[in-house]
């Protein structure tokens, strides 16, 4: 039985691995960057101190999707997601970046551990039914792609201290709304891993690299939590 565990973890394994190293070019293995503020904290175990990093984490949330169905950060639990912010009616970076999530959401449409959520910074306009039709529009998964809405000052909040991008109302800006064009990267844990330009082709391709690398990461992971059987 032994024998057998371990083989299985080994065919599991091995896609990543190869993509990791062939990604890398090296003899090691590489772990995606922290972003946000970080913070020592130091504990005493067993009469041992030890230092931990606390690292910026995103906020609990809840938010109304496409469907008027209530959705929490508990959808995401032990999942990997890609989230940014839009609204229906942008016509300058919106469309760009929908298109692109969509080779998102094409490059791992039978993983359900990986998933899409999209903020709309226009709550007024874009109730559940609006986007409804425009994850229609987009051609979304709804199963990986999640569209919300919600109190504007809360999904301005979210951007702004959670995945720590700028987003609100604004005259000056094309359509009366700021937000940004970046997709932001989030773990299992809610740390953010990864900010790229959704807007550039080259950076989303690096975003589904990255995806690789961390469900990679996290196979490692949990092989090393396995007893060897020798």
């Amino acid at each position: 039985m032994k024998k057998q565990h371990f083989i299985l973890i080994a065919i599991l394994l091995l896609p990543s691995l190869i993509y990791v190293f062939l990604t890398t070019g090296k003899h090691h293995f590489i772990s995606l960057p922290y972003f946000g503020s970080r913070e020592a904290v130091t504990k005493t175990v067993n009469g041992k101190v030890i230092t931990d990093t606390i690292y910026h984490s995103i906020a609990p949330f809840r938010f109304l999707n496409q469907d008027g169905d209530t959705i929490t950060e508990k959808k995401f639990e032990d999942r990997i997601y890609v989230a940014d912010f839009f609204f229906t009616t942008c016509q300058s970076i919106c469309p760009k970046m929908a298109v692109n999530l969509a080779l998102v959401q094409e490059k791992f449409k039978d993983n359900d551990s990986v998933l899409i959520l999209s903020h709309t910074v226009n709550p007024q306009h874009d109730s559940a039914s609006v986007l409804k039709a425009y994850a229609q529009l987009v051609h979304a998964d709804l199963k990986k792609w999640t569209f919300v809405t919600g109190p504007k000052q809360s999904v301005y909040d979210m951007a702004i201290k959670s995945y720590l991008l700028p987003a609100g109302e604004d005259a000056q800006a094309e359509g009366g709304f700021l937000h940004s064009e970046q997709l932001i990267l989030v773990d299992k844990e809610k740390h953010i891993r990864g900010i790229y330009d959704g807007t550039s082709l080259p950076d989303v391709n690096k975003l589904i690299d990255d995806i690789k690398l961390l469900q990679a990461d996290y196979i490692i992971q949990k092989a090393k939590k396995v007893k060897s059987p020798f």
